[in-house]
């Protein structure tokens, strides 16, 4: 996921944050096995892999 973010920052302006889910807590709860997961305020893009489809049409709406 990290490739496929960094070859679409060239095209579109947004910033990465990752953080270190762990296995305890609240986003371990929550994501358990989804990860790595992509969320944009509160909003589940994609899990495992990248959806730049479902990204671009996201960032695109909300600029």
């Amino acid at each position: 996921m990290r490739a496929g973010l960094a070859s679409l920052h060239g095209k579109l302006d947004f910033a990465v944050r990752e953080i270190e889910v762990g296995w305890e807590g609240e986003l371990a709860e929550r994501y358990g096995r989804l990860l790595p997961v992509l969320v944009l305020d509160g909003e589940e893009i994609c899990h495992y892999f990248l959806d730049r489809a479902r990204l671009m049409t996201i960032l695109v709406a909300n600029p």
